[in-house]
């Protein structure tokens, strides 16, 4: 239902040289991707063939966006990737507030019960679910992205270390470790160190309100535990407010266009350029705004 009305695409990348005409196909769907180029001599011209969905649900309908660095598409790869992104945060979101409802709930209760005994199951689903759309993720500048990825690396292996050294020989599950002992934050604390910079990022690109509060929740809650600083009850209002916020976050996800998470598809062609190529599509851009 949520890709009802929703464009895939087929782009075409026309490469021109001075010799015989060149044309090679090529999806651009990931965030950095190779093309086919000539190595020198050359003029780069992208042209988009784009194919949509109509009312009738054929793919006839054209649709194209003006890039910074020309038109682009969206191709079925594009939707399949910014689905799978998505469905990470929402496995994310959703493992996250079934571990952390059993803060609320009676000691004594058969869900409260159930929930402990799975909390390190919670755990791994939204690790994995994480590292899904952080993987994905589209985010122009590689450098940031790799940065988050390692961090999330990182507290997963930060949380695999303090789980097997530490919190099994201690009879524990992981999180209650964690909760029981306050300076595991330092190693499990990357993992949600990426969180936040994945939230921050949705929170400023796309203004989100919640978003930008769960940057200030997360890691308040967190250095607040690490310092013992902060009484249980304002833990749990912070919790709270992080378990809402999140299911907010994760299901207003699916109210996006598909060519939000995409970005500008001609920024990260551009990107994956050589030197000499995007010099080639520079002058090409800038000849064709003096001519207009």
């Amino acid at each position: 239902m949520a890709l009802r009305g929703l464009s895939t695409v087929a782009v075409t990348a026309s490469v021109f040289s001075h010799g015989p005409r060149s044309r090679v196909d090529n999806g651009i769907s990931k965030l950095c991707c190779s093309t086919a180029v000539p190595s020198s001599g050359c003029r780069v011209s992208v042209r988009c063939k784009a194919v949509g969905e109509n009312r009738q649900g054929s793919l006839d309908e054209t649709i194209v966006y003006e890039g910074i660095y020309g038109p682009w598409t969206i191709d079925k790869s594009d939707v399949r990737e910014v689905i799978l992104y998505r469905s990470g945060l929402v496995t994310a979101a959703a493992s996250f507030v079934a571990a952390a409802s059993a803060a609320f709930l009676p000691d004594d209760s058969l869900l409260s019960a159930t929930l402990k005994q799975n909390l390190d199951l919670f755990y791994v689903l939204g690790s994995g679910g994480l590292g899904l759309s952080l993987l994905l993720i589209h985010i122009y500048v590689s450098e940031i992205k790799r940065a988050l990825q390692a961090l999330w690396g990182l507290g997963v292996l930060g949380s695999v270390t303090t789980y097997l050294v530490l919190a099994q020989p201690a009879n524990e599950n992981l999180i209650q470790y964690v909760v029981d002992n306050p300076s595991a934050v330092w190693l499990v604390g990357p993992l949600f160190a990426a969180l936040t910079g994945l939230v921050f990022k949705e929170g400023l690109c796309y203004g989100k309100l919640e978003a930008g509060i769960l940057t200030f929740v997360i890691p308040i809650l967190l250095l607040g535990h690490l310092t013992a600083l902060m009484d249980d009850g304002v833990k749990l209002t912070l919790l709270a407010t992080w378990i809402t916020l999140f299911v907010i976050f994760a299901g207003r996800k699916f109210t996006q266009p598909i060519k939000d998470d995409i970005g500008d598809k001609s920024v990260f062609m551009f990107n994956s350029l050589r030197d000499d190529e995007r010099k080639a599509l520079l002058e090409k851009l800038e000849q064709q705004k003096t001519q207009n």
